[in-house]
């Protein structure tokens, strides 16, 4: 139970960063104060925790890059489409990924009740998108929400094999330091440095986000030490309720009858979950 409860509290965080992001009024230069911010935090804990164990990098260069990988389908879905919309379906993409590999690839045992749980909750939070009836102009916005999904699938999988290998501190400091450095340098080049040329209350809650994203991140890694993947990757995405709520309460984004139903599928697969 202290595991599920530490990755619902997990998806609260991750559903407030995305918020965070969503409404900037700056989406690039915000996510990369964003990643500045986990970056020197990660510098911190690298200083703090030494090198990786011999024969772990290959864990942190892969979860890093599809890190990287996921922010740019990230911004290009939160550009491109609705936040109630293209969240869920980034989010509610990964746990039936995760759920294949980690039972066909590595072997992990998932019981018939969680397995309906997983396979719920995807469903649910797909459905939250769709129940939006999206049209072929909004294809864009989906391909990228999909391929989101698709990178959040990998560096799950990753992350969830690599936290056995190694303390989850130590994983956690190199990847974010590795990914979170590399944005802001990397868009210093692009734009220049009137990049972060922003209002005070834009930079504060920048670097506020990315302090909130790393302890949502950090909170599930410590989970997949302790349990099984698939259904941690599934009860992590119902930070897309979450997501959802704050769409209607903070950017006036519809909810109504039928995504409450989707929601309540969610909430039977974690029951499920749960029981199982």
């Amino acid at each position: 139970m202290v595991v599920i409860l530490v990755v619902l509290g997990a998806a609260v965080l991750h559903a407030t960063w995305n918020a965070m992001a969503h409404g900037a009024p700056d989406r690039v230069a915000g996510l990369a104060l964003f990643e500045l911010s986990a970056g020197v935090i990660g510098l911190v804990a690298v200083l703090l925790s030494g090198p990786p164990p011999a024969g772990t990098w290959g864990f942190i260069i892969a979860s890093a890059l599809l890190h990287l990988a996921y922010l740019g389908g990230l911004l290009a879905s939160y550009q491109l489409g609705q936040f109630s919309q293209m969240y869920p379906l980034a989010r509610g993409t990964s746990p039936w990924v995760v759920a294949v590999v980690s039972i066909v690839v590595l072997h992990q045992h998932l019981a018939v009740v969680e397995l309906a749980g997983v396979l719920l909750i995807s469903a649910g939070l797909i459905a939250l998108v769709f129940i939006g009836r999206p049209n072929r102009r909004q294809a864009p916005a989906i391909l990228a929400a999909i391929g989101t999904g698709l990178t959040i699938a990998a560096y799950t999988v990753v992350d969830g094999v690599a936290v056995h290998k190694m303390p989850v501190a130590t994983y956690m400091g190199w990847v974010f330091m590795l990914q979170g450095l590399a944005v802001p340098l990397a868009l210093l080049a692009w734009r220049g440095p009137k990049t972060f040329n922003l209002p005070r209350k834009a930079i504060l809650s920048g670097l506020a986000g990315g302090v909130v994203s790393m302890v949502a991140y950090g909170l599930v890694l410590w989970a997949q030490t302790r349990g099984a993947l698939a259904a941690i990757a599934a009860l992590r995405e119902t930070s897309i309720i979450f997501g959802a709520l704050i769409g209607t309460l903070f950017f006036g984004e519809r909810f109504g009858p039928r995504r409450a139903v989707a929601a309540a599928v969610v909430v039977a697969g974690i029951v499920l979950i749960t029981t199982g």
